[in-house]
């Protein structure tokens, strides 16, 4: 997107500045929201700063929302031809971890927006619809800008807006989140059972409904189908905590909630986020494509 200009009087430096860091969270947080690639985010945040760069933002009134705006455009465009390879991928899709503890290497502005289960919902939305939520009711844009991204009517793009935020409170509402309290005494006990080996015990966490879904991209071993079934994905995580004995399990904050990360041989082996309700696990998703994990 950018001329290849260094940044000059008349770009960032005299607009920005070291005002960059403070715009940078909200442009890698647009991008990861839309994208559910920290690789992908860190592309267009590289591309935003070159197209700033190259820009003469003296007149910019806004410049968070410029580059809101401009990250966001990058991002549809990428979202959209990802659509084609998202029906290439191995196995089950699931969005790339994203650290959002105090010890984070990527800041990012957090909320609900960036939890796996968030991310999986604005999924099934379309493109439009999933840029116009971000926008709007993420980030507050002005259904002016949305419109522009978009290249839509401002009544377009608020009906675009209004059928993604319906769809998603109807997804979140089929599946209520779980507290920080209970998610921190669900993952313990999970964690414990787990490292024992405990059959039992991981099907009393487990709800009898509850599925397992592993995300190896064709470059792990992984099942590429849902398991579903308390008792069945109990039996296949006892099975295959057997095979390969992570060297520890960690407790780290990832997408703004609680999840486990798996370490074995000296690196992060997996990244399990959990969907809990009333005490019970309902979904199991375990990210192990090494491609998702490099960054970590």
């Amino acid at each position: 997107m950018g001329d290849g200009h260094a940044p000059g009087p008349s770009g960032l430096e005299d607009v920005l500045g070291a005002d960059w860091e403070s715009h940078r969270p909200a442009v890698f947080g647009v991008a990861y929201r839309l994208l559910g690639s920290v690789a992908d985010a860190e592309d267009v945040t590289h591309d935003v700063w070159l197209r700033a760069a190259g820009a003469d933002l003296r007149e910019v009134g806004d410049p968070r929302a410029w580059l809101v705006t401009v990250a966001a455009r990058r991002s549809y465009d990428i979202l959209k031809s990802a659509r084609f390879r998202r029906e290439a991928y191995v196995g089950p899709w699931l969005p790339e971890p994203l650290l959002t503890g105090p010890d984070a290497s990527e800041p990012v502005l957090v909320d609900e927006s960036v939890s796996s289960a968030m991310l999986l919902i604005m999924e099934e939305l379309s493109p439009p619809e999933r840029v116009a939520f971000v926008l709007h009711d993420v980030f507050g844009c002005e259904f002016g800008r949305i419109a522009e991204v978009l290249d839509v009517s401002v009544p377009g793009a608020r009906q675009l807006a209004s059928r993604a935020r319906r769809r998603v409170a109807k997804a979140k509402q089929s599946t209520p989140q779980a507290s920080k309290a209970e998610r921190e005494r669900v993952l313990a006990v999970f964690r414990a059972a787990y490292e024992a080996g405990d059959l039992a015990g991981l099907v009393k966490l487990l709800h009898p409904g509850a599925v397992y879904v592993t995300d190896g991209g064709g470059k792990a071993a992984a099942a590429r189908k849902l398991i579903h079934g308390g008792e069945r994905v109990a039996e296949v995580m006892v099975r295959v905590g057997r095979q390969w004995r992570p060297d520890r399990i960690d407790l780290v904050e990832v997408g703004g909630e609680l999840a486990l990360v798996f370490h074995r041989e000296g690196r992060v082996y997996s990244v399990d986020t959990l969907q809990i309700t009333d005490g019970l696990i309902t979904a199991y998703r375990r990210v192990i494509n090494p491609d998702k994990l490099s960054h970590l």
